[in-house]
């Protein structure tokens, strides 16, 4: 049997370096921009940094092109993935190797009102639920492990958001 090979992990004085940044001011906000453009029909792209825009668009049977993932699968990435860069952040810092880490994410949704044009008396719109499981292995037990991930997604940012209620302004520009 082989053992496994461990992910490749943050370096832990650069974690400290941007803990001791951020605990400066506690109260302080980043502002994050993303800048959305119909390129076509359900197909949008996004700009943010200095990135290459990120594409989404829907499947067919939503009206799309099926050329990237839909808004709301990109929701439940955006999740998984702000539980993986917690989770590696935290097994960092802790000095935990990990081998293994994966998050699946399954939301129920409800779509029933066709974005506003059809039946509007139906429930509301938007995840009802969202099971998350992660698969993780490395050097700790079990029981740490789980800790891990619990603290994680206690402290993830976008678990937050979409477990709260806030305040959404739109606006014409």
């Amino acid at each position: 049997m082989s053992e496994a090979t461990a992910i490749a992990s943050i370096d832990k004085q650069d974690l400290d370096n941007l803990i001791a940044k951020n605990s400066e001011d506690l109260e302080e906000q980043k502002t994050l921009t993303v800048r959305t453009v119909c390129d076509r029909k359900m197909r949008s792209l996004n700009h943010a940094r200095d990135l290459e825009p990120f594409v989404i668009d829907e499947p067919p049977g939503l009206l799309g092109d099926n050329t990237a993932h839909n808004p709301s699968e990109i929701v439940l990435g955006a999740f998984g993935s702000c539980l993986v860069v917690g989770i590696q952040a935290n097994a960092a810092a802790k000095g935990i190797s990990l081998t293994k880490l994966e998050v699946e994410l399954v939301g129920k949704i409800n779509i029933s009102s066709t974005w506003g044009t059809g039946e509007l008396e139906k429930p509301q719109v938007g995840f009802s639920s969202v099971e998350v499981k992660v698969d993780i292995d490395g050097d700790a037990s079990r029981e740490e492990l789980d800790a891990l991930v619990q603290h994680a997604n206690e402290w993830s940012p976008v678990s937050n958001t979409l477990s709260r209620p806030m305040p959404i302004s739109v606006a014409m520009a």
